[in-house]
């Protein structure tokens, strides 16, 4: 357990000694934000609310939708496509760790870096230009915080897939960028998953891409509030869960498969 703190030290540190990079995110994000702000209201017009929805909450939504991005989003499925290509990755098979935790822990380092100083600061400059609502529930927070979690184990679950299927494809460049736009598309990052069409909704509840960014954003902005947000954990929990059996298996046939093409 200690070299899995300690790989989460290491990369949060690297993340440290280039966070100008960071710095100007923010002002990348604000301006997304700021985009979709003035987009939806005027959408809205004059209407109080879409979708259960109302302006304000539908602000807060996208803010905490691209703050919370931040903290779940990594590039592990590249690096684990690129330590194939280069045959790093038969040197980190052999070393005393599980490969898969070791990039598990290092997109959690990255994590901490992103929530610390990306999205909390991101956070307090988009709330000085735009309407956003806090709620002064602690039981919010805390089943947003747990949410968050779980947003971030099933995102770096379905990565660490893209990326192990590098080991049969050899070079998955195309269904990486494919898996980006779909998660950002399904997840309900860029449009609420409840303003899709009924037909659409139903074929998403049965994917896990909602876990990613539409629950988190929805018990924020309490658009889900007392059993829906229990019902909203258990189903990120579900997925959590179910992802690791894909994913232990690909794994399986990924160690008979491996064929080392640089190093």
């Amino acid at each position: 357990m200690n070299s899995y703190i300690e790989m989460i030290r290491i990369r949060f540190l690297m993340m440290l000694a280039y966070r100008t990079n960071y710095y100007s995110g923010i002002l990348i994000y604000s301006i997304n934000i700021a985009a979709y702000y003035f987009l939806w209201t005027a959408i809205y017009g004059g209407k109080e609310d879409i979708e259960g929805l109302s302006v304000l909450q539908m602000t807060t939504y996208i803010a905490v939708a691209w703050m919370a991005r931040a903290f779940y989003f990594n590039n592990i499925d590249r690096e684990i496509a690129m330590e194939i290509k280069e045959g790093k990755v038969a040197i980190e098979m052999i070393r005393p760790y599980n490969y898969l935790g070791m990039k598990t822990m290092q997109a959690l380092g990255e994590g901490i870096f992103r929530l610390l100083f990306f999205s909390v600061p991101g956070m307090v400059i988009v709330a000085l230009l735009f309407p956003v609502s806090f709620s002064a529930s602690a039981t919010t927070w805390l089943f947003f915080f747990v949410s968050l979690l779980f947003s971030f184990i099933v995102n770096t679950q379905i990565n660490l897939l893209t990326g192990i299927l590098t080991f049969f494809l050899f070079n998955n460049s195309g269904l990486i960028r494919a898996k980006r736009v779909v998660i950002d598309l399904f997840s309900g990052l860029l449009l609420p998953i409840s303003f899709y069409p009924l037909w659409a909704q139903s074929v998403m509840m049965y994917l896990p891409f909602q876990a990613i960014s539409y629950i988190p954003s929805m018990i924020f902005t309490e658009g889900f509030s007392g059993n829906e947000m229990y019902t909203a954990l258990m189903l990120q929990a579900f997925w959590a869960v179910v992802l690791l059996i894909p994913l232990q298996l690909l794994w399986m046939l990924a160690k008979k498969q491996l064929i080392v093409q640089g190093g």
